[in-house]
């Protein structure tokens, strides 16, 4: 069998995403064989003997792969295991005959649209940077908001020591002292809308995940979770793979 990259082995197995997998070696968290993995070496899925804390990863020739969306509640934390006693998304999902991962996160206090999978490959692209694959969100922000500060989201907003992409922004209603709006992103950088909030001195109310690219949450309830259609994983699959333009 041909050899494959550590990182892309674990993927694989469903064990967790590639970004995932490079945390855990970096961490000193992995072996292949008995002895420590790095980043990079080469390993053979089917004959070498790989653990995570000393847990043995399967190897699985023809594995199942499943493509599912969830809605996260808010108070629920983006992994699937957690040591502070957390409440997981791995409750939410417990029911499902195989493993999977989630495709990036929301921070606890958010909620919405969570894309799960025990697909590697395809986890790796939708979170790859240079994809720019877009994320919808439904933010409700106190006090008030001005057209300065709904020009600053369109033209990008300095945190962390960068410039965000410029985002496209609609206000859907207002109300004294509250505001709904639309803030559409192309990449996704940690807690990047409350801290594009923070740095325009709006307090984040609400934050709500409605779409990732052509997949929308629609009328799925909170706590729930479904398989993505053969329509919604071409769509998906198509924006993955459309290049971007400069």
């Amino acid at each position: 069998m041909a050899e494959v990259r550590i990182q892309k082995a674990i993927a694989d197995s469903g064990y967790c995403s590639r970004r995932k997998a490079e945390e855990l070696i970096r961490a000193g968290r992995v072996q292949v064989n008995g002895h420590p993995a790095e980043i990079g070496m080469k390993v053979e899925p089917a004959r070498s003997v790989i653990t995570v804390n000393g847990e043995r990863i399967p190897y699985q020739r023809n594995r199942h792969h499943l493509y599912l969306m969830l809605y996260k509640p808010r108070g629920y934390v983006t992994t699937l295991h957690d040591d502070q006693g957390r409440r997981c998304i791995s409750d939410l999902i417990s029911d499902l005959p195989e493993r999977v991962y989630p495709v990036g996160r929301l921070d606890v206090n958010s909620e919405g649209l969570l894309l799960l999978t025990n697909d590697g490959g395809f986890a790796n692209d939708l979170m790859h940077p240079s994809r720019h694959v877009t994320k919808t969100y439904r933010v409700t922000v106190r006090p008030d908001i001005t057209d300065e500060q709904l020009i600053a989201f369109a033209e990008g907003i300095v945190i962390d020591g960068k410039k965000t992409l410029p985002a496209d922004v609609r206000v859907v209603t207002k109300e004294p002292g509250r505001v709904v709006m639309e803030l559409i992103i192309r990449e996704g950088r940690n807690r990047q809308i409350r801290k594009m909030c923070e740095a325009l001195g709006l307090e984040v109310a609400r934050l709500k995940r409605t779409a990732i690219g052509p997949l929308r949450l629609g009328m799925l309830k909170p706590g729930k979770y479904r398989e993505l259609s053969a329509e919604e994983l071409r769509a998906i699959r198509t924006a993955i793979q459309k290049p971007v333009k400069s």
